[in-house]
């Protein structure tokens, strides 16, 4: 079966996107080949401003190779062909999506999306490139929410502490 990958650049009072959505805050990194990076993954899980800020991008949204799941209470399929649409319980669509896929998951942006999969234990491995910056507001990731830390806790150890806070990678 394969496994769901969360990899997320985080401010360091813990945001993921700035409040209009904009990334423009993440450096460039150099050493990472996102030509190989997407090359893991042959299914994409978006939340639904993470698929409306995809499908405003250069490309609209495509990601050739790809399986993309778009999570949404609000969008509808038929205006999203080239998308599954999924509302409701994850946990039994995630388990589909772990039996078809041929390589592993990736779980793109989206902090909202994350905490509900990290929840329920959906996420196997989890990546935070931490950007010396502070955005003050915007996207916050998992950690900022009440319920998530024990989620954390619960399926990943610590890398280091930070004050009060625990800092997975």
């Amino acid at each position: 079966m394969m496994r769901v990958w969360y990899s997320v650049a985080m401010s360091l009072d813990g945001f993921i996107a700035g409040e209009q959505g904009e990334h423009d805050w993440i450096p460039p990194e150099p050493e990472i080949d996102w030509g190989e990076f997407p090359s893991l993954f042959d299914t994409v899980l978006m939340g639904r401003r993470s698929y409306e800020a995809a499908l405003a991008a250069p490309g609209g949204g495509k990601m050739p190779g790809m399986r993309i799941w778009g999570f949404s209470e609000t969008l509808r399929a038929e205006d999203h062909p080239a998308v599954t649409i999924v509302r409701g319980d994850l946990r039994e669509v995630l388990q589909t999506i772990r039996e078809t896929a041929r390589k592993n998951i990736w779980l793109f942006g989206g902090g909202n999306l994350f905490r509900s999969l990290l929840e329920q234990g959906q996420v196997d491995y989890l990546e935070i490139a931490l950007v010396p910056v502070l955005l003050g507001k915007g996207g916050a990731h998992a950690s900022r929410y009440q319920a998530a830390p024990d989620a954390l806790a619960n399926r990943f150890a610590p890398l280091s502490t930070v004050g009060d806070h625990d800092a997975y990678v």
